[in-house]
């Protein structure tokens, strides 16, 4: 959609959203997230996409909320509560949109994602970010915890790397957000968009279905004691094996040849 706030282009079977307000910083306003939530509800039915690449346009990936528009609603007769909790629910929203997608979608992050916008990329399944990318959940720094990003970056992150980052308030670099596990991969500025591609290129070429069957036995798995985690694991797996396009790829592997899989 030309001049939107979420942008959608599609190469082969890869499709890209842009974060395209970049005179806010990509910052999470009302109508950036309600344009998201909408274009990833087309791509949840998209057959024809395999996986999902999420940027930033301009300096950066996106700095968060958007405080002017925080401030904004201190002014309405209620001093903005009802208004406010009808943002952080339209973010938890999308946020929880992002783990619920059958496509891997992985963000494509440079300059700075912080507090909203960190949350975005521990929200997605996998993440690249240029180095010299600066990342945290800073909202401490003016007074505010950081208390929904910090849902997200809990179930990413240790524990102790988190609460030091919502407490601190502190920029990590990529190398470090790598090292804690935020992120995947880091890659010179230049090489960003082409390293992003690459993976997301690797992981087209999977058979979709089996990494629709993976990707909801991963996050339904998480924090299941033992048992029903394995119970849970099990039962996508018989249904992976019922796929008769995995019953093709079993059979070539046995038979020594290449899977006979739709383009």
């Amino acid at each position: 959609m030309a001049g939107g706030k979420v942008l959608r282009t599609q190469e082969g079977r890869i499709a890209t959203l842009t974060l395209n307000a970049p005179e806010t910083l990509n910052a999470l306003s009302f109508a950036l997230l309600d344009e998201l939530a909408a274009a990833l509800d087309a791509l949840k039915t998209d057959r024809d996409i395999r996986v999902i690449l999420l940027r930033g346009a301009g300096k950066c990936f996106s700095a968060g909320h958007d405080l002017r528009e925080i401030a904004a609603a201190r002014g309405d007769p209620d001093g903005g509560a009802a208004r406010l909790g009808d943002l952080f629910a339209r973010c938890a929203s999308v946020m929880q949109r992002l783990p619920a997608l059958p496509q891997p979608i992985i963000a494509e992050v440079h300059g700075i994602a912080t507090a909203a916008g960190c949350q975005l990329v521990a929200s997605c399944d996998l993440a690249v970010a240029a180095s010299g990318t600066r990342f945290g959940v800073n909202g401490v720094n003016i007074g505010l915890f950081c208390s929904t990003p910090m849902v997200a970056l809990t179930r990413k992150v240790a524990p102790a790397a988190a609460f030091e980052l919502l407490a601190t308030g502190a920029f990590i670099s990529a190398e470090r957000a790598a090292e804690i596990g935020l992120i995947n991969r880091v890659a010179a500025p230049e090489h960003l968009a082409e390293e992003t591609r690459s993976l997301a290129e690797t992981l087209a070429a999977k058979l979709p279905v089996a990494l629709a069957h993976g990707k909801a036995a991963f996050y339904g798995q998480r924090g299941l004691p033992l048992t029903e985690a394995y119970d849970k694991a099990g039962a996508i797996m018989v249904a992976n094996l019922m796929e008769a396009e995995t019953q093709e790829g079993i059979a070539a592997f046995l038979e020594k040849r290449t899977p006979n899989w739709p383009a």
